[in-house]
């Protein structure tokens, strides 16, 4: 009997998360029972709201509890079933945590997929939950109309990317936000933006002026504080912001920085609006037909970044808040 190799919370983080507030065990693998399959992972999402799932207190999905196996999202195949709807050899997507291996009666938002379509990695990317939020969340919140200006925080990240591209298909001008010229060439050069603003090294309020000389009329956040911030001083009339994330305060040991000059909204009759994808769930296939139609025309590129072991998974886990990545973060079992 194969070990099931898993990370479980044994700490609520404050502030970074550290190896401490987890802990390392090794079970044996998980057999089915009535009604359930067992899936052997292969890859692991690594995304920015694991750490809110890591408090307790009210939010929009309960949070995980100490002693349990820290929530995940991830692809892999059925290695055994006693289910009439998952065959061995059928290969899924869903939340099943950060392990080798993991039973399931299948509910919960467990999706059969095809790696004959796509390499398995592109489930937890552009045609996964990053996909799905950067298309419901641009086209649903931000409902962008050709010509619009449409600003991109953290433009290169797996949300990002995607939600930029989707708005240049649909005719507006991009601009994105992004750390550093290495990856803000990526976002202009090989996705497509209109523009990319170096957060590290620009100033950030002065570059808007620059690339978005009328205004702002969506804004995708993902990012929160100073930078949401600079884009509410050059709102247009009738701008959207999509509240997608913040990552830039999830860290934070003291309260959260909301944006001081608020009234912008009123001044320019604008809106904001905050965003969960697990709302849009029953809309998800026709989005990943859509998506997936356009990355068989070229149309819509994604980037994934992979880090091998699940022994890995603290250290990488922090790779998301350093910015040290590229595109979707993922752990290779």
């Amino acid at each position: 009997m194969p070990t099931n190799p898993q990370w479980k919370l044994a700490a609520r983080p404050v502030g970074l998360p550290k190896r401490a507030d987890f802990s390392y065990d090794e079970p044996e693998a998980p057999t089915p029972g009535d009604g359930e399959f067992t899936v052997k992972t292969h890859y692991i999402s690594l995304d920015p709201a694991m750490r809110g799932w890591m408090n307790a207190g009210k939010s929009y999905i309960p949070g995980v509890e100490i002693g349990a196996v820290m929530r995940a999202i991830s692809v892999g195949e059925v290695v055994a079933s006693n289910h009439d709807g998952f065959a061995v050899g059928d290969h899924v997507q869903g939340v099943m945590g950060v392990q080798a291996y993991a039973v399931t009666d299948g509910s919960g938002g467990i999706t059969k997929v095809d790696p004959k379509l796509a390499p398995l990695p592109k489930y937890l990317s552009v045609l996964g939950m990053p996909g799905m939020t950067a298309y419901f969340c641009l086209l649903r919140v931000g409902q962008p109309k050709a010509g619009d200006t449409v600003v991109m925080s953290a433009a290169a990240g797996a949300v990002g990317s995607v939600a930029g591209q989707i708005a240049k298909l649909k005719g507006c001008r991009v601009v994105g936000i992004a750390g550093g010229p290495e990856k803000c060439k990526y976002v202009t050069d090989t996705l497509g933006f209109d523009a990319c603003i170096d957060y590290k090294n620009d100033d950030v309020a002065e570059a808007l002026k620059t690339h978005c000389p009328k205004g702002i009329d969506v804004y995708f956040d993902n990012v929160g504080g100073e930078i949401l911030e600079a884009v509410m001083s050059r709102l247009a009339q009738g701008a959207r912001i999509a509240v997608c994330g913040a990552i830039s305060q999830y860290n934070n040991t003291d309260a959260p920085r909301g944006p001081a000059n608020y009234l912008s909204l009123l001044v320019n009759r604008a809106r904001m609006e905050g965003f969960v994808v697990f709302d849009w769930v029953r809309e998800y296939g026709q989005a990943a037909q859509e998506m997936a139609g356009w990355m068989a025309q070229g149309k819509l590129q994604s980037q994934e970044d992979i880090v091998e072991g699940i022994d890995q998974f603290p250290d990488a886990l922090l790779k998301l808040f350093s910015g040290d990545k590229h595109g979707k973060l993922m752990l290779k079992v």
